[in-house]
């Protein structure tokens, strides 16, 4: 097990965690989530999950990898037994599918900031544009996989030289144009309209489950809770850093950063469009909004055309940042196993280039990868709090969290939000969207493993990745160990 490498300072693991958690989850959902569930009124429950879900998951993760000094199979086989090896792989399977659509996103990044540059992109013509290249084969397969090579290339060069330094490069560069693309959007005629949308809530949208269902999963996916992302880097901390400090940075400046990027768009949107059209651009889903709507926004501004390089330039840099992060998880796990560096990364990118071409030729495949694993991370988040509740909260706050000075101390109050209350939020999350795919929204076909959107195409896909792992618990947790 190589260890070697660790961040060289607190700023570099903030800095990675930042990159880790600010993707194309602020810039390309967020936006959309929020506008479709209420604008003001979705950031209530968003903010809460932050403090009650999100938060106590990444101090988590932090202690996990740094007291175990191991990937994230290999943290919970040891820290919480051979016996629950199973529950890391699960983290593991959720990020790692993620992985394989992610660097799909990450391509189409990719590509629209090299047309945005060359002009090949009418932002009028958007969406005969989206239309000619994901029906393609060749392009989206070609950018998803020269994404992946690149995010290798990156972890190749290991923790300081390649995950580190490139995050001091990406993170700042993403912030300064997430800064001047929001200059620029407050300032356009009629953008308080969208503003108006965005910060003045209505109550009533609260009583929706699928309000408060679509936040927890926006806090889990975009501050990166429960991916076991945090706990891969946690793995090259010192012994010295500020686990739940760090983690709280993290959290709160992803939380920004998404703030950032809805007073980007939504207040461009109502500038540009008309209310219904705004809405509709809004209500595009993630695909629609950000690669056909989003070029129209900026073909119809003054200067359009620059802030649209900026705008594809930025969310590349997120993309390809969060993208680092989840190679090394699947690196680290790897390494564990005995593997070099350099080995692991080989294996890794090309399964991601493998596992990733359904959904780079197949939208219909992205969407349901997509809707399939982002809803696993509340399990993958509850694994966590069931890890450390199994370790012991009292004892994991004394001997793996409470042990820098320097730190902020975690009282009892942490001890009962992962022994009850993410549990909690999981069952009343969970049971509540259940009962609306049964009962109300898809009572004859929810069942349905074809349907892209349905609850049976989840539970066939996180089913058979529980019987594998569960079958297969000695032989994962002996390799994690070696």
């Amino acid at each position: 097990m190589d260890t070697s490498e660790k961040f060289s300072s607190r700023w570099g693991l903030i800095l990675a965690g930042l990159g880790m958690a600010v993707g194309t989850g602020n810039l390309w959902r967020f936006p959309r989530v929020a506008a479709q569930n209420g604008g003001a009124a979705f950031l209530i429950p968003w903010f809460i999950f932050l403090f009650t879900w999100s938060l106590p998951l990444l101090i988590a993760e932090c202690g996990l990898g740094r007291g175990s000094r191991r990937g994230v199979i290999g943290a919970f086989a040891e820290l919480v037994g051979r016996r629950f090896a199973w529950l890391g792989g699960f983290v593991a399977v959720t990020s790692v599918m993620i992985l394989f659509y992610y660097s799909v996103v990450t391509g189409w990044t990719l590509k629209y900031f090299v047309v945005s540059l060359t002009g090949e992109l009418d932002g009028m013509m958007a969406d005969d544009y989206w239309l000619r290249y994901s029906q393609s084969i060749w392009q989206p397969l070609g950018f998803h996989i020269a994404s992946i090579v690149g995010a290798g290339l990156v972890i190749r060069l290991g923790v300081v030289a390649g995950i580190e330094r490139a995050n001091r490069i990406l993170v700042p560069l993403l912030l300064i144009l997430l800064v001047v693309a929001v200059g620029r959007s407050v300032t356009l005629p009629g953008a308080e309209k969208g503003l108006y949308f965005l910060f003045n809530p209505d109550l009533s949208q609260l009583t929706s489950h699928r309000v408060w269902l679509e936040a927890l999963t926006q806090s889990a996916w975009s501050t990166g809770a429960g991916w076991g992302l945090i706990l891969t880097y946690a793995v090259y901390m010192k012994d010295d850093e500020q686990a739940v400090n760090s983690s709280t940075a993290i959290g709160l400046g992803n939380n920004t950063a998404s703030l950032l990027a809805g007073m980007a768009i939504v207040p461009t949107a109502f500038a540009v469009l008309a209310e219904n059209e705004a809405l509709e651009a809004m209500a595009a889903g993630n695909v629609g909004l950000t690669f056909v709507w989003i070029p129209q926004l900026f073909a119809r501004m003054p200067g359009g055309m620059l802030f649209q390089g900026l705008f594809f330039l930025a969310l590349f840099c997120a993309a390809l940042s969060s993208l680092i992060a989840m190679v090394e998880l699947a690196t680290r796990i790897l390494m564990d196993g005995g593997m070099s560096r350099p080995g692991a990364v080989r294996w890794v990118v090309g399964a991601t280039a493998l596992g990733g071409a359904p959904s780079a030729m197949s939208v219909a495949v992205f969407e349901n990868q997509d809707w399939t694993w982002s809803l696993a991370l509340m399990a993958s988040g509850l694994f966590v709090a069931f890890g450390v509740k199994t370790f012991g909260v009292r004892r994991f706050r004394s001997e793996l969290i409470n042990v820098v000075p320097s730190d902020r101390r975690l009282g009892r109050g942490y001890d009962w939000i992962l022994t009850y209350l993410v549990p909690l939020e999981f069952v009343a999350m969970i049971g509540w969207w259940i009962y609306q795919a049964v009962a109300v929204i898809d009572p004859l076909g929810w069942w349905n493993p074809l349907r892209t959107f349905s609850l049976g195409t989840c539970l066939l896909q996180w089913g058979i990745a529980l019987v594998l792992l569960v079958g297969f618990n000695r032989k994962i947790a002996a390799l994690s160990l070696r």
